[in-house]
């Protein structure tokens, strides 16, 4: 019968309610003349009938002119009811109105009472028929519990309840003066108590919908949720939400910025906007994880121009149209120059920046992913550490004033190729700056980036989703972590910062056990990890042996005694560094090697450099190990090995 209702053609809906509401104003009018005078059966007059007759049709009238028929009873709202109560109001004081112009008797009490009771009956039917229409419908949705019983969890419930996925079974606080009390007629309960009641109202899922104000600890948060074997997201930030860049009932798994347990650094928003605001600023690899994120938050800052330099179309493609888009609906009037290049051509860069007078470049194009590179020895080298010297030397000859460069805790006592390229990208930038001072050379290092492109918490979350088994490369691999945004924001605040020469390094906090962050992705995910304790389990965590290059603990500085600056959580070291002759003749040696394809040499040049580099493992270069070290001593180097251009 609900069915049929609810597929009839939208006027016979209204034409429905129309009938329904003279029905019962009719029977208000004839309850409260019983009511006012004592009668069981009153019998009204002509006079009286005449004078009903009149106010429910001015009411209905009403009704229509204030909208209370295009209302959908199933999404009925707060504003539906104050339409009611308004054309109650109207309906009474029809009744007095009428009753005295037609001289029919209508005592004082009977509008009063006929006002409480036309609302009972017209808002009590719409209450009813949309009981019955969204119940069946609530009983098929997922029951979840909200944490956070403020403005944005009662938002969300309030959207749940319109959607057909999710019903909100509680609400879970942290406050516990809030304890047993009800909100939006659901029961609110203390996070002590959420185990037992997840059990007791069935709740499959939790929905994290804390106010941006909250002041949470998150971390101890999640630990509290992470015991219980249930899915565990969360909802838009308030910042996605006003921008229009998402919906309150945008049900997604948790923030990578949870999965890291700390709080996030914050930039000097002036300081960073005042070295960013009306320049030309220039972005390599800017369609890359750190570099697309950088790109962004510059273009927040209101350069004059934004120059983005990328050898992948694709990336580029997309990053300019997502830049041109905020761009147009910010109305921030910054112009944006997309161009295809690769930081090893010299003059391409040059050009580039003399073309568009760039006064400020951060190079964000590498090499980073360590296996990858440990397979492609020639490939990262000529990337990482002659991209960024070709790329330092047209930026001093078209008078660049700020150079940064992001670099990587793996240049840190490397063992691996990818990070002694990186060190030696830093000891470049080192001697550059010490040989001139028109351009200011500075670096920033962190640790590894969460949610970029090779990052362990996109992987393993696919791993989970499909059955796992998750892969951890060692029971006892830590990194330090931060996430896309954070490391975007330290790069640029290094920039504001630096004086010639800097390497800046975060104050990170803990390092975390890849291990543990599986296991707590796991748990979070609603799973249970599979061990020979538990071979019921969900998820296995397999250890596949440390890859090439690989170790087991990152740093984030060589020397000791690191120097504050004017954030309290950025750091600053003077790490070694060598005279320009010697690394004019190290860079040129490399060169050779690098042209002539030989690893051997590459390695062995870039463990003599002051990188501290010390490979874990025996070459791993493909090319090399299938017949280039034949090729190599056979002396079969192809083109002319030429002396690189240096000074």
């Amino acid at each position: 019968m609900i069915d049929t209702f609810l597929q009839m053609p939208r006027l016979v809906k209204r034409l429905i309610s129309v009938a329904s509401d003279m029905v019962v104003l009719f029977f208000a009018i004839w309850a409260a003349f019983s009511l006012r005078l004592e009668q069981d059966l009153w019998i009204p007059t002509r006079g009286h009938m005449l004078v009903a007759g009149i106010t429910v049709v001015l009411t209905i009238a009403v009704f229509i002119r204030l909208g209370l028929y295009r209302a959908v009873i199933r999404f009925l709202g707060d504003q539906a009811f104050l339409t009611i109560v308004y054309g109650v109001i109207a309906s009474s004081l029809a009744l007095i109105v009428f009753g005295y112009i037609l001289q029919v008797p209508v005592p004082r009490s009977v509008p009063i009472i006929y006002g409480a009771l036309a609302f009972v009956f017209v808002g009590g039917t719409r209450l009813g028929v949309r009981v019955l229409v969204n119940h069946p419908g609530q009983r098929h949705k997922e029951p979840v519990a909200i944490v956070g019983a403020g403005e944005t969890g009662m938002a969300l419930a309030s959207a749940l309840r319109q959607g057909t996925e999710y019903r909100p079974v509680v609400f879970v606080t942290l406050e516990p003066d809030h304890h047993k009390s009800m909100i939006d007629g659901l029961p609110v309960v203390t996070i002590d108590l959420v185990a037992k009641n997840i059990i007791k109202y069935g709740v499959r899922r939790i929905l994290l919908a804390l106010d941006p104000v909250s002041g949470v600890d998150r971390k101890q948060l999640l630990m509290e949720l992470e015991s219980l074997e249930v899915p565990v997201q969360t909802v838009p930030s308030m910042t996605e939400l006003v921008a229009g860049q998402a919906r309150i009932n945008d049900i997604r798994d948790l923030d990578i910025s949870d999965l890291l347990g700390r709080e996030p650094v914050r930039p000097d928003s002036a300081r960073v906007a005042a070295s960013l605001f009306g320049k030309t600023v220039m972005v390599t690899g800017a369609g890359g994880s750190i570099g697309s994120e950088l790109c962004r938050q510059i273009l927040r800052n209101q350069p004059r121009k934004l120059v983005l330099l990328e050898q992948s179309e694709y990336l580029l493609y997309f990053i300019e149209r997502e830049l041109s888009s905020i761009n147009r609906v910010e109305g921030l009037g910054v112009e944006i120059h997309a161009l295809l290049g690769s930081v090893i051509h010299r003059r391409r860069c040059e050009s580039i920046m003399r073309a568009f007078n760039v006064q400020t470049v951060y190079h964000s194009a590498a090499y980073k992913h360590v296996p990858l590179v440990e397979h492609n020895i020639i490939e990262g080298v000529q990337n990482n550490v002659f991209g960024t010297f070709n790329l330092a030397e047209a930026a001093i000859a078209a008078n660049v004033e700020r150079f940064v460069l992001i670099s990587t805790d793996k240049a840190v006592r490397p063992t691996n190729v990818m990070g002694a390229s990186k060190r030696m990208a830093e000891l470049v930038l080192q001697g550059l700056s010490a040989r001139q001072t028109a351009t200011i050379f500075s670096m920033v290092r962190f640790g590894n980036v969460l949610g970029s492109s090779g990052s362990v918490v996109p992987l393993f979350r696919d791993q989970i989703r499909d059955g796992g088994p998750v892969t951890v490369t060692h029971p006892d691999i830590t990194r330090y972590f931060m996430t896309i945004p954070e490391a975007s924001q330290l790069v640029l605040q290094a920039g504001s910062m630096g004086l010639g020469g800097e390497v800046f390094v975060l104050d990170m906090g803990e390092p975390v056990k890849i291990a543990d962050l599986a296991r707590k992705m796991i748990h979070l995910m609603g799973m249970i990890e599979k061990t020979p304790d538990r071979p019921d389990g969900d998820i296995e965590i397999v250890f596949t042996g440390l890859r090439p290059g690989e170790k087991l603990y990152e740093e984030l500085l060589i020397g000791d005694d690191p120097q504050g600056t004017a954030h309290s959580r950025v750091m600053m070291a003077r790490e070694v560094s060598m005279p320009w002759e010697e690394l004019e003749s190290t860079l040129n040696r490399l060169m050779r090697a690098s042209q002539e394809f030989n690893c051997r040499d590459i390695v062995d040049i870039l463990k003599e450099a002051p990188t501290a580099f010390a490979p874990s493992d025996h070459l791993a270069d493909l090319v090399w190990c299938n017949g280039g070290r034949e090729n190599v001593d056979q002396g079969l180097t192809g083109d002319k090995v030429r002396r690189l251009p240096l000074g």
